[in-house]
Parts: C-alpha cells; sequence; structure tokens
C-alpha cells in the first residue's frame, strides 16, 4: 500500500486558522503546519530581555532594527513562519517598509517543550537554506546554540556569548549565566 502524503498547507489557509484561534501560534513550513501553544512565562521574559538587549546595540550601530512576533517572514506561498525575534538590516540606509519582502539577519527562537521539534529541526533548515544566522535560546539547558549558515552543527555557548555581526565594528556580549538567572526568577 502506498505511503499516504502529509497535508501541504497555504500560507492562507494558516492564517484562517490564526483568526479562529488566536491563543495558538501558526506557521508553516513548506506547506508543513506547525502549530504552538500559548508560550511559558520564562519565555515571554527571555524574549523582552533580548528585545531590549538586541536593540540596545542594533539600532545605534545602524545595523536595522529588532523585531518580535507575531510578525510574519514570508519565504513563499507555503512558507510563514513567525521567530520569536528577528532582525531586519536596513534597506537603503532607512528602514523596510511594511510591503517590503527583507530577509531577517539574524533570526532567534527561545525553546519550549511543545516547540523544540519544530525550533530545531525544521525552522533551522529553512533558516539554514535562505543563509540566515540562527540562534536557540534553551532554559532547560541554559545554553545558546549559534547556527550559521551552512554549518552542520552548531557553536554551543554556556559562558559568555558574543556576536559579530559581518560588516559591523561593534560586538555584542550577552552574559548567559546572568541572563538566565534574570529569566528564570533565579538571582
Amino acid at each position: 500500500m502506498p505511503a499516504l502524503s502529509p497535508r501541504l498547507w497555504s500560507v492562507e489557509e494558516v492564517h484562517a486558522l490564526q483568526e479562529q484561534d488566536p491563543g495558538s501560534r501558526y506557521e508553516v513550513v513548506d506547506g508543513e503546519l506547525l502549530v504552538s501553544p500559548a508560550p511559558r512565562r520564562s519565555h515571554q521574559r527571555a524574549v523582552a530581555r533580548l528585545l531590549r538587549l538586541l536593540s540596545d546595540f542594533v539600532e545605534p550601530t545602524g545595523l536595522g532594527e529588532v523585531l518580535v512576533s507575531p510578525a510574519d517572514v514570508y519565504v513563499d506561498g507555503r512558507t510563514s513562519v513567525q521567530p520569536d525575534l528577528f532582525v531586519l538590516p536596513l534597506v537603503n540606509g532607512r528602514l523596510a517598509g511594511d510591503a517590503e519582502a527583507v530577509d531577517p539577519m539574524l533570526v532567534v527562537e527561545v525553546l519550549s517543550p511543545a516547540t523544540a521539534r519544530h525550533d530545531r529541526l525544521v525552522k533551522r533548515v529553512l533558516y539554514q537554506r535562505h543563509m540566515v544566522e540562527y540562534w536557540i535560546v534553551d532554559l532547560d539547558a541554559q545554553l545558546l546554540e549559534c547556527w550559521l549558515p551552512g554549518a552542520d552543527h552548531p557553536h554551543i555557548w554556556s559562558d559568555r556569548f558574543i556576536w559579530s555581526p559581518t560588516g559591523q565594528v561593534g560586538q555584542w556580549v550577552l552574559e548567559l549565566p546572568e541572563f538566565f538567572s534574570a529569566v528564570l526568577g533565579q538571582g
């Protein structure tokens, strides 16, 4: 008996699902539907803290802007993802307009138990295919995985993480023990 092929979803169908159930996050990668429940409080703390810290570096250096979900990053009619946080580069020295298709230079996902497979496998492959730097923040293991375009394995950081974006003079430093302590309410 031949194997049944999975149903392929379109971006439009996923948007219709989102309107019916705004309490969950709906994404689609190459037609595969990804559904995530509302995130934990520690997840939201991590996203908020990263937004502040990254914005304090990205915006003054003129690198671009840092955005958070819900915000769709479209790749094609069968792919629409909502990364927890992403950095869009400037377009000709200005912020991208709402209708402009701009590939992020960095995507960050904070792992949740319900999203680990999506984030580590499905989305990672997508971001690597599109040559995007990808960070996975693992609150349970208290580490940051940095996947660079074309890499077969991540760089794993548990102490001090340093980001040096291509073409930038400065670097961004994240002291991971302090970050995780604040996010997890341990300090």
